[in-house]
Protein backbone atom coordinates (compact mmCIF):
# COMPACT_ATOMS: atom_id res chain seq x y z
CA UNK A 1 0.00 0.00 0.00
CA UNK A 2 1.93 3.18 -1.10
CA UNK A 3 1.60 6.32 1.35
CA UNK A 4 -0.57 8.51 -1.44
CA UNK A 5 -3.30 5.60 -1.31
CA UNK A 6 -3.89 5.63 2.32
CA UNK A 7 -3.54 9.70 2.73
CA UNK A 8 -6.55 9.93 -0.08
CA UNK A 9 -8.47 7.08 1.67
CA UNK A 10 -7.65 9.45 5.28
CA UNK A 11 -8.94 12.57 3.70
CA UNK A 12 -12.12 11.32 2.47
CA UNK A 13 -12.88 9.42 5.57
CA UNK A 14 -12.41 12.55 7.24
CA UNK A 15 -14.70 14.43 4.90
CA UNK A 16 -17.30 11.96 4.97
CA UNK A 17 -17.10 11.89 1.01
CA UNK A 18 -15.51 11.19 -1.94
CA UNK A 19 -14.82 13.07 -4.77
CA UNK A 20 -14.08 11.55 -8.16
CA UNK A 21 -10.21 12.63 -8.18
CA UNK A 22 -9.77 10.33 -4.86
CA UNK A 23 -11.89 7.39 -6.30
CA UNK A 24 -9.99 7.63 -9.23
CA UNK A 25 -6.37 8.17 -7.38
CA UNK A 26 -7.33 4.72 -4.91
CA UNK A 27 -8.06 3.28 -8.32
CA UNK A 28 -4.59 4.18 -9.78
CA UNK A 29 -2.76 3.52 -6.18
CA UNK A 30 -4.28 0.17 -5.50
CA UNK A 31 -3.55 -1.08 -8.97
CA UNK A 32 -0.62 0.02 -9.64
CA UNK A 33 1.08 -3.14 -8.62
CA UNK A 34 -2.02 -5.04 -10.26
CA UNK A 35 -3.29 -6.71 -7.12
CA UNK A 36 -5.39 -5.25 -3.98
CA UNK A 37 -3.48 -6.06 -0.40
CA UNK A 38 -5.11 -7.14 2.47
CA UNK A 39 -3.82 -3.89 3.98
CA UNK A 40 -5.76 -1.84 1.03
CA UNK A 41 -8.82 -4.03 1.33
CA UNK A 42 -9.15 -2.92 5.41
CA UNK A 43 -8.71 0.24 4.16
CA UNK A 44 -11.71 0.29 1.95
CA UNK A 45 -13.70 -1.15 4.26
CA UNK A 46 -12.58 1.47 7.56
CA UNK A 47 -13.46 4.62 4.31
CA UNK A 48 -16.89 2.67 3.41
CA UNK A 49 -17.77 3.26 7.17
CA UNK A 50 -16.90 6.47 7.06
CA UNK A 51 -18.82 7.93 3.86
CA UNK A 52 -22.15 9.74 4.78
CA UNK A 53 -23.11 8.87 1.41
CA UNK A 54 -22.21 6.18 -1.38
CA UNK A 55 -22.45 7.20 -4.60
CA UNK A 56 -22.82 4.24 -7.49
CA UNK A 57 -19.41 4.71 -8.48
CA UNK A 58 -17.94 4.66 -5.36
CA UNK A 59 -19.73 1.08 -4.74
CA UNK A 60 -18.74 -0.38 -8.10
CA UNK A 61 -14.72 0.31 -7.00
CA UNK A 62 -15.35 -0.80 -3.49
CA UNK A 63 -17.57 -4.17 -4.73
CA UNK A 64 -14.21 -4.49 -7.68
CA UNK A 65 -11.24 -4.32 -5.14
CA UNK A 66 -13.14 -6.54 -2.20
CA UNK A 67 -13.54 -9.06 -4.73
CA UNK A 68 -10.44 -8.97 -5.98
CA UNK A 69 -8.45 -8.88 -2.78
CA UNK A 70 -10.45 -11.89 -1.57
CA UNK A 71 -10.62 -14.45 -4.84
CA UNK A 72 -7.56 -13.33 -6.71
CA UNK A 73 -5.29 -12.15 -3.55
CA UNK A 74 -3.84 -15.32 -3.25
CA UNK A 75 -3.57 -18.10 -5.46
CA UNK A 76 -5.58 -20.46 -6.67
CA UNK A 77 -7.68 -17.46 -8.93
CA UNK A 78 -11.22 -17.42 -8.16
CA UNK A 79 -11.12 -19.38 -5.15
CA UNK A 80 -11.80 -18.18 -1.24
CA UNK A 81 -9.92 -19.72 1.40
CA UNK A 82 -10.98 -20.27 5.14
CA UNK A 83 -8.97 -17.81 6.23
CA UNK A 84 -9.15 -15.30 3.81
CA UNK A 85 -13.73 -15.73 4.62
CA UNK A 86 -12.94 -14.58 8.31
CA UNK A 87 -11.23 -11.96 7.47
CA UNK A 88 -14.11 -10.84 5.17
CA UNK A 89 -16.65 -11.58 7.68
CA UNK A 90 -14.95 -10.01 10.13
CA UNK A 91 -14.65 -6.98 8.50
CA UNK A 92 -18.26 -6.67 7.43
CA UNK A 93 -19.53 -7.85 10.80
CA UNK A 94 -17.06 -5.16 12.82
CA UNK A 95 -20.06 -3.23 13.95
CA UNK A 96 -22.20 -6.39 14.23
CA UNK A 97 -24.20 -5.37 11.13
CA UNK A 98 -23.83 -4.99 7.25
CA UNK A 99 -22.98 -1.40 7.06
CA UNK A 100 -24.27 -0.92 3.85
CA UNK A 101 -25.40 -2.07 0.64
CA UNK A 102 -22.05 -1.69 -0.72
CA UNK A 103 -20.73 -4.68 1.76
CA UNK A 104 -23.59 -6.65 0.92
CA UNK A 105 -23.05 -6.05 -3.06
CA UNK A 106 -19.34 -7.23 -2.66
CA UNK A 107 -20.63 -9.98 -0.17
CA UNK A 108 -22.84 -11.31 -2.89
CA UNK A 109 -20.76 -10.87 -5.52
CA UNK A 110 -18.23 -12.66 -4.42
CA UNK A 111 -20.09 -15.71 -4.46
CA UNK A 112 -20.97 -15.01 -7.67
CA UNK A 113 -17.60 -14.86 -9.12
CA UNK A 114 -16.22 -17.56 -7.21
CA UNK A 115 -15.72 -21.27 -7.80
CA UNK A 116 -15.95 -22.34 -4.21
CA UNK A 117 -16.22 -20.79 -1.04
CA UNK A 118 -16.22 -22.23 2.41
CA UNK A 119 -19.58 -23.06 4.17
CA UNK A 120 -19.07 -20.62 6.70
CA UNK A 121 -19.09 -17.99 3.97
CA UNK A 122 -21.94 -19.33 1.91
CA UNK A 123 -23.89 -19.27 5.66
CA UNK A 124 -22.89 -16.33 6.74
CA UNK A 125 -23.79 -14.23 3.23
CA UNK A 126 -27.14 -16.30 3.11
CA UNK A 127 -28.05 -14.76 6.52
CA UNK A 128 -27.33 -11.38 5.63
CA UNK A 129 -29.24 -11.59 2.68
CA UNK A 130 -32.18 -12.81 4.37
CA UNK A 131 -31.55 -9.84 7.41
CA UNK A 132 -31.32 -7.19 4.88
CA UNK A 133 -34.44 -8.43 2.90
CA UNK A 134 -36.85 -8.66 6.39
CA UNK A 135 -35.15 -5.75 8.09
CA UNK A 136 -33.08 -3.44 5.59
CA UNK A 137 -34.07 0.11 4.37
CA UNK A 138 -32.85 2.53 1.74
CA UNK A 139 -32.01 2.32 -1.59
CA UNK A 140 -30.10 -1.16 -3.75
CA UNK A 141 -26.98 -0.65 -6.10
CA UNK A 142 -28.88 -1.96 -9.21
CA UNK A 143 -31.75 -0.11 -8.23
CA UNK A 144 -35.12 -0.16 -6.37
CA UNK A 145 -34.97 -0.07 -2.09
CA UNK A 146 -34.84 -2.61 0.42
CA UNK A 147 -37.83 -2.42 2.67
CA UNK A 148 -38.77 -3.65 6.10
CA UNK A 149 -42.35 -3.78 5.25
CA UNK A 150 -42.84 -5.96 2.34
CA UNK A 151 -40.25 -7.65 -0.44
CA UNK A 152 -39.43 -5.72 -3.22
CA UNK A 153 -38.28 -6.27 -6.24
CA UNK A 154 -34.52 -5.42 -5.47
CA UNK A 155 -34.41 -7.79 -2.74
CA UNK A 156 -35.80 -10.63 -5.37
CA UNK A 157 -33.37 -9.54 -7.40
CA UNK A 158 -30.39 -10.07 -4.60
CA UNK A 159 -32.19 -13.21 -3.33
CA UNK A 160 -32.22 -14.75 -6.82
CA UNK A 161 -28.24 -13.54 -7.37
CA UNK A 162 -27.58 -15.02 -4.14
CA UNK A 163 -28.98 -18.98 -4.22
CA UNK A 164 -28.02 -19.34 -7.80
CA UNK A 165 -24.03 -18.32 -7.01
CA UNK A 166 -21.68 -19.95 -8.54
CA UNK A 167 -19.80 -19.88 -5.05
CA UNK A 168 -22.44 -20.95 -3.09
CA UNK A 169 -24.07 -23.43 -1.94
CA UNK A 170 -24.94 -25.20 -4.99
CA UNK A 171 -23.51 -23.82 -8.27
CA UNK A 172 -26.64 -22.45 -10.56
CA UNK A 173 -28.62 -24.90 -8.32
CA UNK A 174 -31.05 -24.46 -5.50
CA UNK A 175 -29.78 -26.04 -2.68
CA UNK A 176 -31.80 -26.71 0.79
CA UNK A 177 -30.55 -24.42 2.66
CA UNK A 178 -32.08 -22.43 0.18
CA UNK A 179 -34.93 -23.52 0.09
CA UNK A 180 -35.65 -23.20 3.54
CA UNK A 181 -34.45 -19.24 3.39
CA UNK A 182 -37.31 -19.15 1.12
CA UNK A 183 -39.69 -20.43 3.26
CA UNK A 184 -38.43 -18.49 5.99
CA UNK A 185 -38.91 -15.04 3.96
CA UNK A 186 -42.69 -16.30 3.13
CA UNK A 187 -44.13 -16.98 6.13
CA UNK A 188 -42.47 -14.21 7.53
CA UNK A 189 -44.47 -11.90 4.98
CA UNK A 190 -47.43 -13.52 3.97
CA UNK A 191 -49.64 -10.71 4.90
CA UNK A 192 -47.34 -8.20 3.11
CA UNK A 193 -47.75 -6.60 -0.53
CA UNK A 194 -44.68 -8.38 -2.24
CA UNK A 195 -43.61 -7.23 -4.96
CA UNK A 196 -44.66 -9.53 -8.29
CA UNK A 197 -41.57 -11.28 -8.71
CA UNK A 198 -41.43 -12.88 -5.38
CA UNK A 199 -43.75 -15.16 -6.27
CA UNK A 200 -41.70 -16.72 -9.17
CA UNK A 201 -38.72 -16.57 -6.75
CA UNK A 202 -40.41 -18.91 -5.12
CA UNK A 203 -42.09 -20.91 -7.09
CA UNK A 204 -38.67 -21.68 -9.25
CA UNK A 205 -36.44 -21.94 -6.05
CA UNK A 206 -38.27 -24.31 -4.28
CA UNK A 207 -39.45 -26.42 -7.37
CA UNK A 208 -35.46 -26.31 -8.40
CA UNK A 209 -34.19 -27.86 -5.14
CA UNK A 210 -37.21 -30.46 -5.40
CA UNK A 211 -36.46 -31.87 -8.58
CA UNK A 212 -32.62 -30.02 -9.66
CA UNK A 213 -29.25 -31.61 -9.60
CA UNK A 214 -26.28 -30.74 -8.71
CA UNK A 215 -22.80 -32.90 -9.47
CA UNK A 216 -20.75 -33.75 -6.51
CA UNK A 217 -17.84 -32.41 -8.38
CA UNK A 218 -19.55 -29.72 -9.52
CA UNK A 219 -17.21 -27.56 -7.00
CA UNK A 220 -13.49 -27.91 -6.45
CA UNK A 221 -12.42 -27.19 -2.22
CA UNK A 222 -9.47 -24.93 -2.01
CA UNK A 223 -7.05 -27.40 -0.73
CA UNK A 224 -7.61 -29.90 -3.44
CA UNK A 225 -7.71 -26.82 -6.36
CA UNK A 226 -4.20 -25.98 -4.71
CA UNK A 227 -2.98 -29.79 -4.87
CA UNK A 228 -4.20 -29.90 -8.41
CA UNK A 229 -2.14 -26.03 -9.64
CA UNK A 230 1.34 -27.96 -7.83
CA UNK A 231 0.97 -31.03 -9.08
CA UNK A 232 0.48 -29.43 -12.82
CA UNK A 233 3.25 -27.09 -12.06
CA UNK A 234 5.72 -29.47 -10.85
CA UNK A 235 4.56 -32.16 -14.08
CA UNK A 236 4.24 -29.97 -16.95
CA UNK A 237 7.90 -29.78 -17.81
CA UNK A 238 8.82 -33.39 -16.86
CA UNK A 239 5.90 -34.57 -19.25
CA UNK A 240 6.68 -32.68 -22.28
CA UNK A 241 10.14 -33.88 -21.66
CA UNK A 242 8.49 -37.86 -21.37
CA UNK A 243 6.67 -37.56 -24.59
CA UNK A 244 9.43 -35.55 -26.58
CA UNK A 245 11.41 -38.69 -25.88
CA UNK A 246 8.69 -41.24 -26.30
CA UNK A 247 8.41 -39.35 -30.14
CA UNK A 248 12.38 -39.94 -30.62
CA UNK A 249 12.68 -43.60 -29.28
CA UNK A 250 9.42 -45.57 -30.05
CA UNK A 251 9.43 -46.86 -33.74
CA UNK A 252 6.42 -45.86 -36.24
CA UNK A 253 5.33 -43.62 -33.39
CA UNK A 254 2.30 -42.27 -35.41
CA UNK A 255 0.82 -45.98 -35.52
CA UNK A 256 1.75 -46.60 -31.62
CA UNK A 257 0.58 -43.55 -29.72
CA UNK A 258 -3.12 -44.52 -29.54
CA UNK A 259 -1.96 -47.93 -27.81
CA UNK A 260 0.31 -47.03 -25.58
CA UNK A 261 -2.10 -44.40 -24.58
CA UNK A 262 -5.45 -45.48 -25.61
CA UNK A 263 -7.47 -44.42 -28.28
CA UNK A 264 -10.67 -44.34 -27.00
CA UNK A 265 -11.61 -41.70 -24.24
CA UNK A 266 -13.27 -42.85 -21.11
CA UNK A 267 -17.52 -42.59 -21.29
CA UNK A 268 -18.31 -39.34 -19.10
CA UNK A 269 -21.46 -39.05 -17.15
CA UNK A 270 -24.60 -39.19 -18.88
CA UNK A 271 -26.34 -35.75 -18.16
CA UNK A 272 -29.77 -36.91 -19.57
CA UNK A 273 -30.00 -39.71 -16.83
CA UNK A 274 -28.65 -37.66 -14.25
CA UNK A 275 -30.75 -34.82 -14.91
CA UNK A 276 -33.47 -37.84 -15.01
CA UNK A 277 -32.80 -38.77 -12.07
CA UNK A 278 -32.70 -35.43 -10.13
CA UNK A 279 -35.83 -34.86 -11.57
CA UNK A 280 -37.40 -37.64 -9.38
CA UNK A 281 -38.77 -36.15 -5.75
CA UNK A 282 -37.39 -38.49 -3.55
CA UNK A 283 -38.79 -39.74 0.18
CA UNK A 284 -36.23 -37.78 1.68
CA UNK A 285 -37.28 -34.06 -0.51
CA UNK A 286 -41.32 -35.41 -0.05
CA UNK A 287 -40.88 -35.41 3.69
CA UNK A 288 -38.72 -31.99 4.18
CA UNK A 289 -41.41 -30.30 2.23
CA UNK A 290 -44.30 -31.88 4.44
CA UNK A 291 -42.50 -30.39 7.44
CA UNK A 292 -41.85 -26.94 5.77
CA UNK A 293 -45.63 -26.75 4.93
CA UNK A 294 -47.24 -27.76 8.13
CA UNK A 295 -44.85 -26.01 10.17
CA UNK A 296 -47.28 -23.09 10.65
CA UNK A 297 -50.27 -25.23 11.04
CA UNK A 298 -51.85 -24.21 7.34
CA UNK A 299 -51.16 -24.28 3.99
CA UNK A 300 -51.24 -20.86 2.09
CA UNK A 301 -51.61 -19.78 -1.48
CA UNK A 302 -48.05 -19.76 -2.50
CA UNK A 303 -47.52 -23.42 -1.01
CA UNK A 304 -50.83 -24.33 -2.53
CA UNK A 305 -48.93 -22.99 -6.25
CA UNK A 306 -45.88 -24.88 -5.52
CA UNK A 307 -47.51 -28.38 -4.93
CA UNK A 308 -49.55 -27.99 -8.33
CA UNK A 309 -46.29 -27.13 -9.60
CA UNK A 310 -44.97 -30.13 -8.64
CA UNK A 311 -47.38 -32.39 -9.56
CA UNK A 312 -47.80 -31.03 -12.99
CA UNK A 313 -44.58 -31.86 -13.83
CA UNK A 314 -45.30 -35.66 -13.07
Amino acid sequence: MTTHFLQVARGAAADGQITADELLALRREGWGDGIITREEAAVLFTLNQALRERTPEWTDFFVEAIGEFVLNGTPPRLQCSLEEAEWLIAQVDCDGKVESMAELEALVRVLERAENTPDRLKDYVLAKVEHAVLHGEGPTRHGGDLSAAHITAAECRIVRRAIFASGGHGPAAVTRHDAEMLFRLKDATLADENALEWEDLFLDGVANFMRGFALPSAQLSHDRRRELEAFVADNEANLGRFLGRVAREVPNVGNHFGKVFGRKKPAGPDYGALAAEGDKITAFESEWLDRMVEADGEVDELETRLIARLAEAD
